[in-house]
């Protein structure tokens, strides 16, 4: 698919600007919301050592935890952090051994494109660990928003890729032993606005090229009514984020 084939669907502007918004709120709330950047970088931490590579050049596309930095730097590794660059264009500075890609992939136009721009950034044997949230996540926010525009609903959440799609996605973009796995996270929230300040804290808002104009109060009261209406006998509502992670090589040969 060329560029001008690819729909637009997403605002890099958007993307960037949500990213670096979330980069602010981590460095001056104590409080702020990071559990899924905690636990995606975890992850890629176990995923390393699992498979025993021990990256002497790092490029890492999203926010750096400091347990993942101190892991890829021990021995005087070489690690650079792009908050918000576009993994939809060629990447700079390379080739790397390693790339990490913590989120951003949820909101890019052209994601074979950008699996293809990060096995190319690659050296020959490189491995790239990438992780999002999946077309599983945010049940209870889509059912609060379908509740509040009942009769037009806007379009206020993203698309989100199916994990049953990703693989023939790595096939497509030749990435040599192309894994894709899954996990959930279930979180508690007693309000609605709870959940949506964690997402912004973690750069998840909203990126759409054409995004709707704000709820009105009485659509924000609906929405916060039936958010309320999914609450268990705590009166907390549990919502689930799905984690997809892809992982894979550039071949030996450098192709």
């Amino acid at each position: 698919m060329t560029a001008d084939q690819v729909p637009t669907i997403f605002s890099e502007r958007r993307r960037i600007a949500r990213a670096q918004r979330s980069s602010d709120r981590q460095q001056v709330h104590a409080d702020a919301a990071a559990f899924l950047i905690h636990d995606i970088a975890d992850d890629m931490i176990d995923r390393l050592s699992f498979v025993r590579h021990e990256p002497r050049s790092t490029m890492l596309i999203g926010p750096c935890t400091q347990p993942l930095a101190a892991y890829i730097e021990r021995d005087g590794a070489m690690l650079a952090v792009e908050t918000a660059a576009n993994p939809a264009e060629p990447l700079a500075g390379g080739p790397y051994d390693f790339i990490g890609v913590i989120g951003q992939l949820d909101a890019v136009n052209d994601l074979p494109g950008a699996l293809i721009h990060l096995r190319n950034a690659l050296t020959p044997g490189g491995l790239v660990i990438a992780s999002f949230i999946g077309g599983q996540s945010l049940p209870a926010l889509r059912a609060a928003m379908m509740a509040a525009e009942p009769d037009r609903p806007a379009a206020r959440l993203h698309p989100m890729v199916d994990s049953r799609a990703a693989p023939a996605l790595l096939q497509r973009a030749g990435w040599k032993d192309p894994v894709v796995d899954t996990h959930t996270l279930n979180v508690r929230y007693s309000t609605l606005d709870r959940l949506i300040g964690d997402l912004r804290d973690q750069g998840l808002g909203n990126a759409l090229a054409k995004p709707a104009l704000p709820l009105g109060k009485a659509a924000l009261a609906r929405a916060r009514t039936a958010f309320a209406a999914r609450a268990g006998a705590d009166g907390k509502v549990t919502e689930t984020f799905e984690i997809i992670t892809l992982t894979g090589r550039r071949s030996l040969a450098g192709t």
